[in-house]
């Protein structure tokens, strides 16, 4: 099985039958957090994340299920379940954690209509990540910057530090 990313709030998602992506909120909690050393964040979406409030704009534009003439009727988002989350973990708000291929059902579609289109995790760059990476790709990325420079310098600050 390939691994997957934990979605957390301020996941991009999308209807099928909608115009625009919305993003979501976490409402269930304010406990558990994803790569988040703060605990300001990055709250874990779950399975709790239910109803009509669980996205910022909590529209994703014109419902193309629900026609009115030569329009369509504002799509109002309200969540009955999700598919396809973490079923070995539950948290402490009886929620599962969602992942990136989870899927959410409407009740005007009444089928996994809504996708996450990116999970809301970023990737930080550290000291440690700068060390590993690949010299050569680095000068082809960056060709101003000398990496062996900014190595020695690196070094010679956590002498200072540790002196």
């Amino acid at each position: 099985m390939s691994q997957k990313y934990a979605v957390i709030q301020g996941a991009t998602c999308k209807c099928e039958f909608g115009d625009f992506p919305d993003k979501l909120k976490v409402l269930s909690h304010k406990k558990y957090y994803a790569n988040d050393p703060d605990g300001a964040d990055k709250l874990i979406a779950t399975t709790m994340e239910l109803g009509g409030a669980t996205f910022e704009k909590n529209t994703f534009g014109q419902c193309k299920l629900q026609p009115t003439g030569s329009s369509f009727k504002p799509c109002q988002i309200v969540v009955s379940k999700w598919d396809k989350f973490y079923k070995d973990v539950e948290l402490g708000n009886g929620g599962q954690v969602l992942l990136e291929d989870s899927r959410a059902t409407c009740p005007i579609a009444g089928s996994p209509c809504i996708s996450i289109l990116k999970h809301g995790q970023s990737m930080a760059g550290s000291s440690s990540s700068a060390s590993e990476s690949n010299k050569e790709v680095q000068r082809q990325l960056n060709p101003l910057v000398d990496v062996n420079i900014l190595e020695n310098e690196e070094s010679h600050i956590e002498e200072v530090i540790v002196s």
